[in-house]
């Protein structure tokens, strides 16, 4: 923890200045998106119904691409926010970055969703079917630039900015974490209750993770997989007659991903 806290402490963390931080945050990332369209718009680069296609799967380039530009926009907004307000670097909320946390993450996590699918086969072996075509990389990729700039988003904000400020006012790490993972937890009330008590739990365990490993590298490799799935299964669901978007079609997924949350920083804890 001492390596976590030394970044936390970094700056000027006078209490006040985290709420004050947030709202000009919020301000800073839609300053820059209205910028950033405005800026498109005069250049005619953006198709006139815009608004509607970056909230429909089904274009593929205009969502994910918005994806990346709402949460990239987020990430901006706040380390601006923070140097202003704090004075603290980007480096600062991220805290000690070592790629072997992200890689060692990233495979643990990747291998329990490889698991679950493999569960979700057995007992529905119909809801799976090969559709690969020829736009299939290029939406592999729009997909993969929008999903990793979502993933760095969340730790930066949660497991790096919000999760610091809490260590400082708690003095104690699981105080803390589980604020920080229930703040996480309610921002997917939206998408059911199974997936906010899911996202509670891993919002929590990757906060303790962030907390011991001194920065939000391993969290990120967590989350990194999680992400691809979730979207994944919504993909499915918006682009689906038979569910509304925003729905999961895999809802037993959402509390099997919490307990394997549980366990992992079981695991995670043990010595060797």
């Amino acid at each position: 923890m001492d390596t976590y806290l030394d970044y936390a402490m970094r700056g000027r963390t006078a209490w006040w200045r985290y709420p004050l931080c947030l709202v000009l945050a919020c301000l800073l990332a839609g300053l820059i998106i209205m910028t950033a369209t405005v800026a498109l718009m005069l250049a005619h680069l953006l198709p006139p119904d815009l608004a509607s296609q970056i909230q429909r799967p089904q274009f593929v380039t205009p969502f994910f691409l918005g994806i990346a530009a709402s949460f990239g926009a987020v990430i901006l907004g706040l380390a601006l926010a923070a140097m202003i307000v704090h004075r603290k670097r980007p480096t600062d909320l991220i805290g000690q970055w070592r790629w072997r946390n992200f890689a060692w993450g990233f495979g643990l996590w990747l291998a329990v969703q490889l698991v679950l699918a493999l569960i979700d086969f057995a007992i529905a072996p119909g809801g799976f079917k090969f559709s690969a075509g020829p736009g299939t990389l290029s939406l592999a990729a729009v997909a993969a630039i929008g999903i990793l700039v979502q993933t760095f988003a969340e730790e930066f904000v949660f497991r790096g900015y919000l999760t610091q400020g809490l260590v400082l006012l708690f003095k104690n790490p699981w105080p803390a974490a589980i604020v920080s993972g229930l703040l996480f937890g309610s921002l997917h009330i939206p998408n059911g209750i199974p997936q906010a008590l899911n996202a509670s739990v891993f919002g929590i365990v990757c906060a303790l993770i962030a907390i011991r490993t001194g920065g939000i590298a391993r969290p990120s490799g967590f989350i990194w997989p999680t992400i691809i799935s979730a979207r994944w299964w919504w993909f499915r669901a918006a682009t689906c007659s038979r569910a509304a978007p925003g729905s999961s079609p895999r809802p037993r997924r959402n509390w099997c991903g919490g307990i394997c949350s549980l366990r992992s920083w079981c695991w995670w804890r043990c010595p060797g």
